[in-house]
């Protein structure tokens, strides 16, 4: 039975799969430019995944807070460090925040739980 990183991937890989076969030339790009911003440059790889898991979390987007935890916790950021990093997304985004905190700790111990 698929675990909720497993699944969460799938579908995700699922979709992508869908929304780029649809040769959207718009889409595509956005897609691209995406996979550019966050590879290594003047910032590491590992900062800039806990700058998307601040914006992401700011913005309320629990898809994206799992996939730049996931991809945080690949890159070596540790959990003190995904802490601190969501105490700055919960200071920002305010109090709204706080359930999408919650459920980034519970993502965060199954990525640790299958050391992913």
């Amino acid at each position: 039975m698929p675990n909720k990183v497993e699944e969460f991937n799938a579908y995700r890989q699922k979709m992508n799969d869908k929304l780029l076969s649809n040769d959207n030339k718009v889409i595509k790009r956005i897609f691209n430019l995406d996979t550019n911003a966050f590879k290594e440059g003047h910032l590491s790889v590992k900062t800039k995944e806990l700058l998307g898991l601040v914006a992401s979390a700011v913005l309320r987007c629990d898809d994206c807070i799992q996939y730049h935890l996931e991809t945080a916790y690949k890159n070596g950021v540790t959990k003190e460090e995904m802490m601190e990093s969501m105490s700055i997304a919960t200071l920002v985004g305010g109090t709204i925040v706080i359930p999408h905190l919650r459920r980034a700790y519970e993502y965060w111990e199954v990525l640790e739980e299958n050391d992913l």
